[in-house]
This record gives structure tokens, C-alpha cells and sequence, in this order.
């Protein structure tokens, strides 16, 4: 998956590469030299153009890809082993580095727009956590999933917290504790990912899949994934009153309107995102 022409060379091309076609924006790490590793500058880089998305009236749903045979590495070994030499062993730096990961994965889960990761290569350690943080992940048959700290002596804690709330607790632990990677077939079993798409059908699969999501009402989008998010920590009475609450709302927005006439009168709907 591309967003800019590979020619230009690294250290002058931005970290994230961007395209926007029919509503679909392309997020894609351009990083493939470094494992497109989550340092503090990519994270950094990610979490802008993010914000700009959300901002964007244009944009109606995210794709994030990346350049090369690693997805995404996850955090940046050689930062965090640099951090040592300070005066407190890098503490400081290490507390900085995992919050602002966290405060990554949360504007994903929080951004009203659908994020859909898609993944063509390794996906390790916080690289797994950023796809599990996406509402949807879309791989080909060669992608490989892993959270690999338990190898190097440091547990992937929080690769940890998105992998357990996609995957099983025991299929969860399973990669935690071997530290083993597991194929795109295992992955999709255990919940960390939708399809599996053939590499050579993945560019039109993955746009036309991304451009059904953005046919939807944008306002029925923000409302619903905000709702999925918030019910499902919810106990079951508290959850069915407050999905009751959002779907009487949602009843009197204009987009709902126009949505039931559109269908009752067999025609297309004409969404104004209210």
C-alpha cells in the first residue's frame, strides 16, 4: 500500500505518506529502513496527521498501511537503549515514550472516523497494538502478527491491553507468552484481524471496501462507533440503556430521516452529516 512515489529519498520524505480518493484517506508509514518503528517522532508524525483527518470534512474513513516487508516494529529499540545513559536510566524518557503510545492508540479508538489498518508485513510488539487499536484490519495471506517482548526480557504490557480486548484471553496470553509470531490465518481466528485479502487484489479490495464504509452517513459513523466503544464496558443492563438513548437520538438526526425515506422511496440517500 503507497501514498507517494518511493523514488524520493528517505530523509526528505515525510514520515507518513498521505492520498485522499473518493472520501478514503491513505495513512501510510514511510519508514521502511527502520522497520517503520514507532519512534517518538513517527509517533508524533501519526498522531498530526490524525488529528487533521478528524478535521477534514472530506475525509470519511482512514486507511493506515505502510511502505515495506514490516508493518511496524513497534517501539524504537535503539531510542529506548539510548534513554540508559541518562541519570536516571531513562525513566523519565521510557514513562514520556509509553504514554504518548497510549495517547496514540486512544485517538484512534476515540476518532470519529472508521480506521482501518492494513497489513503487509510484520506486525510486532507495538506494531500488533496499532493494528488491534483499529476499528478493522484488513492483511494479506503473508502478513505475520507477534508480541515478542517476552524474548528480549520486557513482557509487552501495553501491546497487551488492545490485543486482549480483540483476542480471547487465552489466545491473548498465548502470544504473550511464547513470544511465537502466528500467520495471517491465526490472526484472523483469534479476532486481531477481518479478511485476509490475496496480495495481488489488495489495492482495489482494500479501496472498495473502505469506499462502502464511506458511503455511510458520517454522522451515523461517529455516532455508532462512539456507542460500540463506550457499551462494551458497560454491564448489560447499563449497556442496552445507553445504546437505547444513542438510537433515539440517532432517530432525530436528519441523516436518519433522509436514510429511512431514501430506502422507503428506493432511491439513494443524500447524507448532510446531521
Amino acid at each position: 500500500m503507497s501514498a507517494s512515489s518511493p523514488e524520493i529519498a528517505a530523509e526528505t520524505r515525510p514520515l507518513i505518506g498521505k492520498l485522499l480518493h473518493n472520501g478514503v484517506l491513505r495513512l501510510v508509514l514511510q519508514r521502511p529502513e527502520k522497520m517503520n518503528a514507532l519512534s517518538r517522532e513517527m509517533m508524533s508524525a501519526l498522531a498530526a496527521e490524525l488529528t487533521l483527518a478528524e478535521l477534514d470534512p472530506a475525509v470519511r474513513v482512514i486507511l493506515l498501511g505502510a511502505e515495506g516487508k514490516v508493518f511496524c516494529a513497534g517501539h524504537d529499540l535503539k531510542e529506548l537503549t539510548a534513554a540508559r545513559a541518562e541519570a536516571d536510566r531513562g525513566r523519565a524518557t521510557y514513562e514520556a515514550i509509553m504514554r504518548q503510545c497510549s495517547d496514540l492508540m486512544q485517538q484512534i479508538v476515540r476518532l470519529p472516523k472508521p480506521v482501518i489498518a492494513v497489513v503487509t508485513g510484520v506486525a510486532t510488539a507495538a506494531g500488533c497494538q496499532l493494528v488491534a487499536s483499529c476499528d478493522l484490519a484488513l492483511a494479506t495471506d503473508t502478513a505475520t502478527f507477534c508480541t515478542p517482548g517476552v524474548n528480549i526480557g520486557l513482557f509487552c504490557s501495553t501491546p497487551m491491553v488492545a490485543v486482549s480486548l480483540n483476542a480471547s484471553p487465552k489466545q491473548a496470553m498465548e502470544m504473550l507468552l511464547t513470544g511465537e509470531s502466528i500467520d495471517a490465518s491465526t490472526a484472523k481466528s483469534f479476532g486481531l484481524i477481518n479478511r485476509i485479502i490475496p496480495a495481488d487484489y489488495l489495492e482495489q479490495v482494500v479501496q472498495k471496501y473502505a469506499e462502502v464504509i464511506a458511503s455511510k452517513s458520517p454522522l451515523t459513523l461517529k455516532i455508532g462507533k462512539e456507542a460500540f466503544y463506550r457499551q462494551i464496558e458497560m454491564p448489560l443492563d447499563e449497556a442496552y440503556d445507553y445504546a437505547a438513548s444513542v438510537m433515539v437520538e440517532n432517530m432525530l438526526a436528519r441523516d436518519a430521516e433522509e436514510g429511512i425515506n431514501a430506502f422507503l422511496q428506493k432511491r439513494a440517500p443524500k447524507w448532510r452529516g446531521e
